[in-house]
């Protein structure tokens, strides 16, 4: 009688254990999701995210890095605006877009800045000369070094109305590795465009203002001009 007392103690000790195992791990698997998903986060990287929306007009609120409804409402239409799933988390991929790599790490790495840059290249210059192409990316370089635009690459190429390719959404479409190439030759320094701010195609272009601009070198169906 003794020695079952002793066995149902111990099996009632085995289940309590275990019960409160699954009871941490839910509480734990609930904190990364929480951490995923943003909402109700707050800190630096949230004040990134919001500054960075309202440049490109996403986001009308107030920069006061607290994800809240507007946040979220603001990074579903960015999301949906460029490919990316409408889900309001702003996940590796979405910071990517953005130009911040992940969390807690320097805003606009190399990589992200490079990846983003081929895509732009890869959308607006596709079927240029690789000479063409490079100059595009300078463009995009160009414009970060001038007071007149934003000062990083993704708030250039996001900036509303600024580059056909992220309208139309040809953005999203796979960089070919000559697009990665010219990207990184870009980023290194090499300017094809003369220092270019703006480019167009004559052929095309209905905008009177644009054929007002100073050029300084034609490069394929491109027309580059400060």
């Amino acid at each position: 009688m003794h020695k079952n007392r002793l066995i149902a103690i111990l099996i009632i000790f085995v289940m309590l254990y275990a019960y409160i195992g699954v009871v941490y791990m839910n509480e734990e698997n609930n904190k990364i999701e929480e951490t995923l998903s943003r909402f109700g986060s707050n800190g630096s990287e949230v004040r990134e995210i919001q500054t960075r929306l309202k440049n490109w007009g996403y986001y009308t609120g107030e920069i006061d890095g607290i994800y809240g409804s507007r946040t979220v409402a603001a990074v579903r239409q960015f999301q949906r605006k460029n490919g990316l799933t409408a889900d309001g988390i702003a996940g590796d991929s979405t910071l990517a877009a953005m130009g911040i790599s992940s969390v807690g790490s320097t805003p606009g790495t190399d990589n992200a800045n490079l990846n983003l840059l081929a895509h732009l290249i890869n959308g607006e210059a596709r079927g240029e000369s690789y000479q063409g192409m490079v100059a595009v990316g300078a463009v995009v370089l160009n414009r970060v070094e001038s007071s007149k635009f934003p000062s990083t690459i993704a708030g250039v190429i996001y900036q509303q109305g600024a580059f056909d390719a992220v309208s139309d959404g040809q953005i999203n479409l796979k960089p070919s590795q000559q697009s990665y190439n010219a990207a990184r030759d870009a980023m290194n320094g090499w300017d094809p465009s003369g220092g270019a701010i703006y480019y167009f195609n004559p052929a095309t272009a209905t905008n009177k203002w644009i054929w007002s601009r100073p050029m300084t070198v034609t490069i394929g169906k491109h027309r580059f001009c400060k």
